[in-house]
């Protein structure tokens, strides 16, 4: 039903698929932090909503943009071209920053420039990096087998373990943060305990 589904309404397979991976990244890497005291049920929405509404029709609009590079006969060549676009155009200049820039606005925290500014300087390297790791001979083989119709779902195979990545990447310092909130906390309440 799904692949009948992704034949004949692509765009909304792929929201759906999307948003979902996106959403399970998300709560693994809440899994992950055991500093967390409660589940953030937000957070994993806002997961969902980005991967669903942004980045799967910005993704599937891509992926048909780079099935027209044809500078060559060679299939092969073809392909190179389409990694090499993929992973030194899409990857550092719209996938990580829209990602990040994406996620601080909707977490609605303010000053909100500034909170974006912040993620783009401490992740946009390290996660270009790490992305260099695993995508690049990952799309190599997406963009010579697999028709283009099924390209992101292709890649949201593998999304799961990267969106857990940057969901873990995104929130490390708030994660940080609370868990020293948590011990200035039980500090406080140790503290107040003695006084009595």
């Amino acid at each position: 039903m799904f692949k009948r589904l992704v034949v004949s309404h692509p765009l909304a397979a792929n929201m759906i698929q999307t948003g979902t991976l996106f959403g399970v990244g998300d709560a693994i890497a809440q899994y992950m932090a055991p500093q967390q005291p409660h589940y953030d049920w937000p957070r994993t929405l806002r997961a969902v909503g980005y991967g669903g509404v942004i980045f799967a029709p910005i993704g599937n609009k891509w992926y048909h943009l780079l099935a027209k590079i044809k500078p060559s006969a060679s299939h092969a060549v073809n392909t190179g071209w389409r990694v090499a676009a993929d992973q030194l155009i899409f990857a550092p200049f719209i996938g990580i920053p829209m990602y990040y820039s994406v996620m601080t606005v909707l977490e609605n925290r303010h000053p909100i420039l500034p909170r974006i500014e912040e993620q783009l300087t401490t992740n946009w390297w390290p996660t270009l990096a790490n992305n260099w790791k695993v995508w690049p001979a990952f799309q190599a083989v997406n963009f010579f087998f697999v028709p283009v119709h099924l390209r992101l779902l292709a890649v949201n195979v593998i999304s799961i373990f990267w969106n857990t990545y940057l969901s873990w990447t995104l929130n490390a310092k708030d994660a940080m943060i609370t868990q020293e909130e948590l011990g200035l906390s039980r500090d406080t309440d140790a503290a107040d305990r003695k006084t009595d």
